[in-house]
């Protein structure tokens, strides 16, 4: 062996010893994760005798992970999708700023547990200051209503916002957001909630807008969460939480009509330096560290392996290894009557996008807590579509907090209310499989788990049903795909060729 090579292994091999600190980050999926790259960076640029890891954690294991964490002397851990709320349960303590916005997304040891703490807010409020921007005494413009967004309204109500007026799709959603800053406000009425589309109700005048939402992240770049380019004159100073592209569509609207704008880069670094400060207190990176952090992101990213919100860590897109294959709308919802080949399709669909795999109703059951059986025994037909209903509010929720693509199979009946319709259609692209009743009598042919199935007149049922169905399904589509005589594969190919020609 050559004595450089010598060297080096004796370098690597002193990187660990026996009084190596560690930390890591909680999270399903973690393998794309820019947090063990940025960390150890931090670690290493101010002398720290540390290592940082990623741990994979399924829902269902996340306190025997925290708990035997603690056991282990893990000095702190990170926390993301899907385990920021549900951590909570876990901890020792929690800092206020992390109770007031309802989500932890850093553990500190403490003598006797893991104290959590959430350093998007600061993070924002330290990205905000970078750039110069103020905000006591501001009028603001606050999009979205999820996660990302009750972070910035809480940022902007303790920094003395003059006014801020929040524009989300779901009227529902926005009204609660501010229902609740206001309560923290003392009753003051500081936020006014509006759907999206009256944005024209907003006074005339020079804002500081937060854009909180997906909308316009790679790869669906093309996209801003208002169009109307009479909006952006309303925009004297933006913030978009997104980071990748490095400009996005609403951020070249404000520029172009004569705002400044700034991406979610800075605010994706300050939350992990945050982060790393609370586990090592008197340690403090550098700007030259904080330079190569941004230049190691954007190499990331230039090479197609990372691309979420800059609140979240954990990568959940579709650009896997950069694959073109993969740049599909998403999520995708596979719609239509029971036998047209939803959760078969869909299987195929996800492995050759390379995007996960997931059925609205083993969601229903997972959230519910019971099987779909169960709840039609317990809480009826109503009871079971109320909670489809709040599935799909649900997933809307954790989308635009974070993006999960994926390819989802959804129940037969699930499109029927006008509500669920106008949901599938905020959470993605749907596409109607389109199946006659004879085939769907083929197909099922000896299941007898359905209850259409059994009995006489099975296919005057079938054909009745569908019938009625249909129309549903084509109000809630963005395409339709013709299945019979066709197999799962040329079904699942055609349904990509039609994605990419639209």
């Amino acid at each position: 062996m050559k004595n450089n090579e010598k060297n080096r292994g004796a370098e690597w091999a002193a990187l660990v010893n026996g009084t190596t600190k560690v930390c890591g980050i909680l999270a399903d999926p973690v393998e794309h994760s820019m947090s063990p790259m940025l960390q150890n960076l931090y670690g290493n640029s101010t002398g720290t005798d540390m290592v940082y890891v990623p741990f994979r954690v399924k829902e269902e294991e996340l306190e025997a992970a925290v708990r035997g964490a603690f056991a282990l002397n893990i000095r702190g851990l990170n926390v993301t999708v899907p385990h920021k709320q549900s951590v909570m349960r876990f901890l020792d303590g929690i800092d206020e700023t992390a109770k007031a916005v309802g989500a932890v997304n850093t553990l500190v040891r403490t003598e006797g547990g893991y104290k959590g703490y959430n350093t998007d807010v600061p993070g924002l409020l330290r990205a905000v200051r970078e750039a110069g921007i103020e905000i006591r005494g501001r009028n603001c413009i606050l999009i979205g209503a999820g996660g990302a967004a009750k972070a910035a309204a809480y940022l902007l109500a303790g920094e003395g916002a003059e006014h801020i007026y929040l524009l989300n799709r779901s009227m529902d959603r926005a009204a609660s957001l501010a229902d609740w800053i206001n309560g923290q406000s003392g009753g003051r009425e500081l936020v006014t909630a509006l759907p999206v589309s009256e944005w024209r109700s907003i006074p005339d005048g020079r804002y500081l807008a937060i854009q909180s939402t997906s909308v316009g992240m790679y790869p669906n770049t093309d996209s801003a969460p208002i169009e109307d380019r009479e909006f952006y004159r309303l925009i004297d100073e933006a913030v978009d939480i997104i980071y990748t592209p490095a400009e996005t569509k609403f951020m070249r609207l404000v520029r172009e009509a004569g705002g400044r704008a700034v991406n979610g880069l800075n605010m994706l670094i300050y939350q992990g330096v945050i982060s790393y400060e609370l586990w090592y207190p008197g340690q403090r990176v550098n700007r030259e560290t904080l330079a190569l952090a941004r230049r190691l992101i954007e190499e990331r990213l230039a090479g197609g392996r990372a691309g979420e919100p800059a609140c979240e860590e954990t990568v959940q897109n579709s650009r896997k290894g950069g694959n073109e294959r993969n740049s599909l709308p998403s999520p995708i919802l596979l719609i239509g009557f029971m036998g047209a080949g939803k959760t078969s399709v869909g299987k195929i669909l996800a492995e050759r996008t390379g995007l996960p795999f997931l059925d609205t109703d083993q969601e229903i059951e997972k959230r519910a807590g019971m099987t779909i059986p169960e709840i039609f025994e317990t809480k009826g037909e109503e009871g079971f579509r109320a909670v489809e209903t709040e599935t799909l509010r649900a997933l809307i929720e954790e989308s635009e907090e974070s993006p999960s693509p994926a390819v989802f199979s959804t129940g037969g009946g699930l499109p029927m209310r006008e509500e669920n319709r106008e949901l599938l259609r905020q959470l993605g692209f749907c596409v109607y499989l389109k199946t006659s009743a004879g085939e769907v009598l083929c197909r099922l042919k000896g299941d007898t788990t359905r209850p259409l199935l059994r009995g006489d007149n099975v296919r005057e049922r079938a054909e009745g049903l569908l019938k009625e169905r249909e129309p549903f399904y084509e109000a809630a589509s963005d395409c339709i795909v013709l299945t019979d005589q066709k197999t799962p594969e040329e079904i699942a190919e055609e349904i990509e060729s039609k994605i990419r020609e639209l």
